[in-house]
């Protein structure tokens, strides 16, 4: 279905890595205990919000994408539906995020307004920034913020430090994606922290993974989590090692499987915080 390929139902690697650190939060914010009601609704809202967002840079990139290898045929830029078609669908599917939200206190209510502009407006930071990833971390992140506010009705120094180390994890695994894509965004003058970093991507790549790293251990440690929390992070360290294998000569595929492979990075560091 082509809607179904315009929100990338069938590549559902965006929702996880958008989920893994939400779910983190709401287990924090809940010391282990968090209430069913509220994972689930946050759980199917980042699986909304994130097809939203994906109709919307599809609306944005639409006369981008043609001259993308990766991207040419995707439903939207191969003329298969209308641009506001994918408007449309990107609208219903944020106002659906929003109703499941709605038993929940203002300030998480409040946040999502925010959530929503933060989302919309980053396909357009590709045009002028020279890190639209660091942008794409907090998009991907806001979610943390938000899980906290809906379990303690406010938002602790945590959760932006949370926030933050999620940001240096986007820069590392979207500028792994970026590299798949370094030589088209070149020709057509698109930015990206590839680029940005040029011959040191893949020492950039390894600092933001040690960067978010620590600072989700410092947030796990100063909560007091156990020998789990930690075994949970060695294990996401070994995997962040086993990328700089993957990506060390830049080839396009085995870079876009460390992409991908940030998936088991994300469950390790969450398996470690339930665990801990």
């Amino acid at each position: 279905m082509l809607y179904a390929r315009l929100v990338r139902l069938d590549k559902p690697i965006g929702s996880l890595l958008l989920l893994w650190p939400t779910l983190s939060a709401l287990w924090l914010a809940s010391n282990g205990k968090p209430d069913l009601t509220v994972v689930l609704i946050f759980s199917v809202g980042t699986v909304l919000m994130r097809s939203a967002g994906c109709a919307i840079n599809d609306f944005a990139d639409r006369d981008v994408d043609r001259h993308v290898e990766r991207t040419a045929e995707r439903p939207l830029t191969s003329g298969q539906i209308h641009a506001w078609e994918a408007v449309a669908v990107a609208v219903v599917l944020a106002l659906l995020s929003f109703a499941l939200i709605l038993p929940l206190n203002s300030l998480t209510k409040t946040l999502s307004v925010f959530a929503v502009v933060i989302a919309t407006s980053y396909p357009y930071f590709k045009r002028f920034f020279a890190l639209p990833q660091a942008y794409l971390g907090i998009a991907f992140g806001f979610g943390i913020p938000m899980a906290y506010a809906a379990v303690l009705d406010r938002v602790p120094p945590a959760a932006w430090v949370l926030l933050l180390a999620n940001i240096f994890w986007a820069l590392a695994y979207d500028t792994e994606y970026a590299m798949v894509d370094r030589d088209d965004d070149l020709k057509i003058g698109l930015r990206t922290s590839a680029i940005t970093f040029g011959r040191h991507d893949v020492l950039a790549i390894m600092l933001c993974y040690a960067a978010s790293l620590a600072l989700i251990t410092a947030v796990g440690l100063h909560q007091g989590l156990g020998r789990g929390f930690v075994a949970g992070i060695l294990v996401a360290s070994a995997i962040a090692v086993y990328h700089w294998f993957l990506i060390r000569d830049r080839d396009r595929m085995r870079c876009f499987a460390a992409f991908r492979h940030n998936n088991w990075l994300g469950a390790a560091v969450f398996a470690g915080i339930v665990l801990g």
